[in-house]
């Protein structure tokens, strides 16, 4: 089996990172393949960012999807999962998403951690998006700065497992999600310091691919990720527009 894992920011130190942390538990028989966005911002951090890096996302999946069985978008709030779901025929996950399912299914309620107060906003759109305010206990961001986004761990260490210890205690939570891929595998590193089941966020969103793509997953021929019909692309990347403008043929219609 073989997932591309896209990065739709543009560090490709962090790509590093997420696969140095993803391939302590990836299957064997799995083979992960990154890629690192070739434009944009070095780590998304907003709502508007998150529009800009989706439609890289976008690009970069109708580059490659004939060689993949599945395909994880590694950054937190999710950039272009929604679309690419209605594109495409592969399964596709993304990290805040599968993070809140698997909080799901050790937990009744559930808090986000993460290293940057711009990010919440951002966030809390993609819990809204999920339906699961309901199990949301919050989130909490450290009151001090970081001055390295490729250092963030080791900086803010100490105030990420104290918040996570307040989401236990003030917050009620029974899980904590480690939130952002500059925290890709932190959870592991600091499990035994919080005393509920702590989220990595990217192991949950490989894990589910390849869930999805064992399952065999078919695509959508109806409701809301049906295929939309075909459309004349101007200015889009030569993949991209070929897979749009043959939506209408693809689905079956006409």
């Amino acid at each position: 089996m073989r997932i591309l894992l896209i990065n739709p920011n543009t560090s490709g130190s962090m790509t590093e990172r997420m696969v140095a942390s993803a391939s302590r538990s990836l299957a064997p028989d799995v083979e992960l393949v990154a890629l690192t966005a070739p434009r944009g911002m070095p780590y998304i951090a907003s709502r508007a960012e998150s529009v800009i890096a989706g439609a890289t996302t976008l690009e970069l999946i109708a580059e490659h999807q004939d060689s993949f069985d599945a395909v994880v978008i590694g950054a937190f709030g999710d950039p272009g999962l929604i679309a690419a779901r209605e594109l495409f025929d592969l399964p596709v996950t993304a990290m805040a998403e599968a993070a809140m399912l698997t909080a799901c299914m050790v937990a009744q309620r559930f808090s986000i951690v993460t290293f940057s107060r711009t990010l919440t906003a951002w966030y809390e759109d993609a819990v809204a998006l999920s339906g699961l305010q309901a199990r949301f206990a919050g989130i909490r961001v450290p009151n001090v700065p970081f001055v390295s986004i490729d250092d963030v761990q080791g900086e803010l260490e100490s105030e990420l497992v104290e918040l996570c210890l307040r989401a236990v205690e003030a917050d009620g939570s029974d899980a904590v999600i480690l939130a952002g891929a500059p925290l890709t595998g932190l959870a592991a590193k600091v499990a035994d310091r919080v005393p509920v089941p702590l989220i990595d966020p990217l192991d949950a969103a490989i894990g589910q691919a390849a869930l999805l793509a064992r399952l065999r997953t078919s695509p959508a021929r109806a409701g809301r990720f049906a295929r939309p019909p075909s459309k004349v692309a101007t200015g889009l990347s030569p993949a991209l527009g070929s897979w749009i403008e043959r939506q209408e043929s693809a689905a079956g219609i006409g």
